[in-house]
């Protein structure tokens, strides 16, 4: 059975795409059969690649994510994925509210699935250096790596 994701950022040119290719490369490793994409909690961005800092830095690690388009959240997000991923939590609030009552997706933020990390944030790079991506980097693996082992092996 497929399972989906859907990592959520403010633009998604940053953080969730960053998300989105750490998670298909742990899926792969694991061997889970998964949907992934991102989205952003705003829309002034769709359309647009990643920031070419975030291209940059998933390039360092293996991935390319030019591909990628930013895109906004919609209301069939929520019927359409069964995990919908924040990257912080004003992004994880805007969710809830955004999210149709009833809706089957659960809400998580990214660093909830880190032990000893949960209600934390994955910093957004945006307005810093390349080395600031290199950190939401680690974190979107760290993340990424425990959503995933959950997902394979469930409690």
């Amino acid at each position: 059975m497929t399972i989906s994701v859907l990592f959520v950022c403010l633009g998604n040119i940053c953080r969730s795409p960053l998300a989105e290719a750490a998670f298909r490369l742990e899926a792969d490793r694991l061997g889970l059969d998964v949907f992934v994409d991102s989205a952003g909690t705003g829309g002034w961005h769709a359309g647009d690649p990643p920031d070419r800092r975030a291209q940059a830095t998933a390039r360092r690690h293996g991935v390319e994510i030019g591909h990628y388009a930013a895109r906004q959240v919609t209301a069939a997000d929520f019927e359409r994925f069964d995990h919908v991923v924040a990257l912080d939590l004003d992004n994880l609030r805007n969710l809830r509210r955004l999210a149709p009552a009833g809706s089957p997706a659960r809400l998580s933020l990214l660093l909830d699935h880190v032990d000893g990390r949960a209600g934390e944030a994955v910093a957004d790079p945006y307005y810093g250096d390349h080395a600031g991506f290199e950190v939401t980097w680690a974190d979107a693996v760290a993340g990424a790596r425990g959503l995933a082992a959950k997902l394979k092996h469930p409690r």
